[in-house]
């Protein structure tokens, strides 16, 4: 074995499903001086912090903030918190992230009806209206608004009002689309959400936002059991996130990475919401002109794609992992492979926060071009990365 060295991890284009290029300014932030999670300096921060992700969720719930670990953490402690042993679940699924709702409303001792679509396709609002009826007793929706797997969006703000015609409370999953796509907290009712830190916030992975409404604040307040989680307790978690200065000790906080958060949603204000999504909405339709140029072929319709998350074919007799495998080693560029049902079957090209830019998508739609040429692929070479020029340069003038 040689002697260990210091680590130092190669310069990547990271352009698959996260984590995401994260900016140098992100990076300068989490090099400042660790200070303790109890300083009064911290807590400012922290008090920033909640105001900057009320922003970025478009709500006013008291009731936000980064839980100190990933975007899974973030749905447990979603699930954990509303749900009881013996509640009854309507968990739609049209991805593999449906299918990890389904997991965690089991392991809450809970029951899950599915409300199955195809991948690729959104969250049928008609089905659930007839599993709700079917299920007078369900007490809970769950659905995934941006499908990572598939790069499908659902109908957010009609699923919940489905939901909340039979009384239920909603639980979405926003990993992918925070920052990326159009997302209204409070102007589309939804209770429970939860995301990440390393997609389209640019921030490295470690932290998950989430933010529930006053009405999942009392269902909390009221349960009849303690919550099964004593690390993702809320009544316990808010002690430390709560209003005000003083703050009681729940956890050592990931203060660097919280750091990295601070500075990401500080960009993000600064860009302005509607702007960063309008710049995804862009680098999407260029992309998306280059590599329809090329010949491949996007997995989800036109009217339902998110522009952060672009999941196309993979052209019939080409390796997936050989490709991806050249484009990491001789392009220095990541992209995502399929994940369950469309395992060797997609790629998942992410254009998200600090990678949603001109440069990575013409870089992206050349290494393409080249590698599937060299590779004898049936695509049509040479015209793509005009194609995606063409598109960027309609955008600026626009």
């Amino acid at each position: 074995m040689s002697q260990p060295k210091s680590f130092q991890p190669p310069q990547r284009r990271l352009m698959g499903p996260g984590p995401s290029d994260v900016s140098q300014r992100v990076l300068d932030a989490l090099a400042r001086p660790t200070i303790g999670h109890l300083d009064p300096a911290f807590v400012g921060m922290m008090d920033e912090m909640k105001g900057l992700l009320q922003y970025a969720f478009q709500t006013n719930n008291e009731l936000t903030f980064p839980v100190s670990a990933p975007g899974s953490a973030g749905m447990e402690a979603c699930f954990v918190n509303l749900l009881e042993a013996g509640d009854k679940v309507i968990v739609c699924q049209n991805g593999v992230f449906g299918g990890r709702m389904k997991e965690n409303v089991e392991r809450c001792g809970a029951t899950a009806v599915m409300v199955q679509d195809d991948w690729g396709q959104p969250v049928d609002p008609d089905k659930l209206e007839d599993a709700l009826k079917t299920n007078p007793d369900a007490r809970l929706v769950a659905f995934v608004h941006a499908e990572t797997s598939t790069g499908a969006q659902s109908d957010a703000r009609t699923l919940v009002e489905v939901a909340h015609r039979h009384d239920c409370l909603t639980i979405v999953d926003a990993v992918t689309s925070l920052g990326g796509s159009p997302l209204k907290v409070d102007e589309w009712n939804i209770d429970a959400i939860y995301s990440g830190t390393q997609k389209c916030l640019s921030a490295p992975p470690g932290l998950s936002p989430v933010s529930f409404s006053e009405r999942a604040a009392e269902a909390i307040k009221n349960r009849k059991t303690k919550v099964q989680s004593w690390f993702l307790d809320l009544s316990l978690v808010m002690g430390y996130w709560g209003a005000g200065a003083r703050r009681a000790y729940h956890h050592t906080a990931p203060i660097n990475n919280l750091y990295g958060l601070h500075e990401a949603l500080l960009i993000l204000k600064e860009e302005g919401l509607e702007n960063a999504w309008s710049r995804h909405a862009h680098m999407h339709q260029a992309l998306r002109a280059g590599l329809e140029t090329l010949g491949l072929n996007f997995v989800v319709p036109e009217a339902y794609r998110l522009p952060q998350l672009n999941a196309v074919t993979i052209p019939e007799g080409i390796d997936d992992a050989q490709v991806r495998s050249t484009l990491l080693n001789d392009y220095n560029l990541e992209i995502g492979a399929g994940l369950g049902a469309l395992a060797g079957k997609v790629w998942r090209i992410g254009l998200m926060g600090h990678a949603s830019n001109a440069d990575n998508v013409i870089y992206c739609v050349n290494a393409l071009d080249e590698v599937l040429s060299k590779m004898g692929a049936a695509v049509k070479s040479g015209a793509a990365v005009d194609a995606a020029k063409q598109v960027l340069a309609s955008s600026a003038a626009a």
